[in-house]
């Protein structure tokens, strides 16, 4: 057996297509749910059936319904969730008990734009800088996951693509309110400018912030900081409802010919993975399997425990054969995006600037 790693994104999706189509795909594959869908409208991919998920002991209550309702593609089930990994925010609990943010261990709740700001505004007291970071620099996904997080929680905003990306259905209102509150936090200093990827995270892991947003599979580059005492929550409600930009990992079939019991097989490989699940929660994402979620041992798991109530509220992103986790949508939108934050561009002239950029793919035929 040879291993290969493919990057993440296009890459994999790409192979994974090619694979099935020349009949010689995995039994089982994995793919982000807003992946996943692409597949299946694509037919590459094969129903999981209610018949399946009982041959192995399996139903569709046993699952986190969020996740398993997105899913759904065309009146059918055509993936099994293994997770949710939401945008979140991370604390430095030093500084934001010095800030006077910390009770028993624990962020004060904080609710509404007014009172997130009052939290930014101290804590750039304390650190003399920056209060919160998130990357911008070489790094496109962060600043879409940062404007989907805040943008789903204006009620009444539309996804940002609409007809399965045929059609630019994004609320130039919320879109202009969101971006407009990153320019602000990032002019009066409480938002870095200019940050890639791993250089986002070190003001917090150093003390020099108190809040860093992220993924939170970046639990475990955290826990890896040797003194650093940290805590994680959803991204607080600023607008409307509570909203965390998500996608979830998922197991698929890709399609081919199967015996029954090659189908059993296969199905019973996917349930061996969610009830091992709680390895993978303590990597960060938020367990789908709700008999791990709903345990005991899970809730005792802290911080991932913290934040779970994020996957309740996941908002995942629009629909299109360009669009999902890694995908070109993320890259020309989120690139746009991270100008705002850097102060080289308006909200205006970002949303201007994304929409002429998406007019070929939105004109162009699914390749599947």
């Amino acid at each position: 057996m040879q291993a290969t790693v493919l990057a993440w994104g296009n890459p994999y999706y790409s192979k994974l297509t090619l694979a099935t189509v020349g009949n010689k795909p995995p039994d089982v594959a994995v793919a982000h749910l807003t992946r996943a869908k692409l597949l299946a409208q694509g037919g590459v991919l094969d129903e999981i059936t209610q018949e399946d998920l009982a041959s192995v002991g399996l139903s569709s209550g046993d699952l986190d319904q969020k996740s398993w309702a997105s899913q759904r593609t065309d009146g059918r089930d055509i993936a099994i969730p293994l997770d949710t990994h939401p945008f979140v925010m991370f604390f430095n609990q030093d500084v934001i008990d010095k800030a006077g943010l910390l009770e028993n261990g624990k962020l004060k709740t904080i609710t509404g734009l007014q009172e997130f700001e009052a939290a930014l505004a101290e804590v750039s007291k304390v650190t003399g800088g920056v209060a919160i970071t998130s990357a911008n620099v070489n790094e496109t996904a962060t600043p879409w996951r940062l404007f989907q997080t805040l943008y789903s929680q204006i009620s009444g905003a539309t996804p940002y693509l609409g007809d399965d990306g045929r059609t630019l259905t994004v609320d130039q209102d919320a879109a202009k309110e969101v971006l407009g509150t990153i320019a602000k936090w990032s002019s009066k200093g409480w938002l870095n400018k200019a940050l890639d990827y791993a250089g986002s995270q070190t003001p917090m892991f150093t003390g020099k912030a108190g809040f860093y947003l992220q993924g939170e599979w970046e639990i475990t580059t955290a826990q890896s900081i040797k003194g650093l005492k940290f805590g994680m929550v959803p991204v607080p409600q600023l607008f409307d409802k509570p909203a965390s930009q998500a996608d979830s990992h998922t197991f698929v079939l890709p399609k081919k010919d199967r015996t029954p019991e090659q189908r059993k097989q296969a199905m019973g490989f996917i349930k061996s993975m969610l009830d091992q699940s709680y390895t993978w929660a303590q990597g960060g994402h938020v367990p789908a399997y709700l008999p791990l979620r709903d345990s005991q041992k899970y809730k005792d798991l802290e911080p991932q425990a913290d934040y779970a109530a994020a996957a309740d509220n996941a908002a995942y992103d629009p629909s299109a054969w360009y669009s999902g986790s890694g995908s070109t949508f993320e890259t020309i939108v989120g690139s746009q995006f991270a100008l705002v934050q850097q102060g080289a561009s308006s909200p205006d002239g970002a949303l201007k600037s994304a929409s002429d950029q998406l007019q070929t793919y939105l004109k162009t035929p699914s390749p599947l």
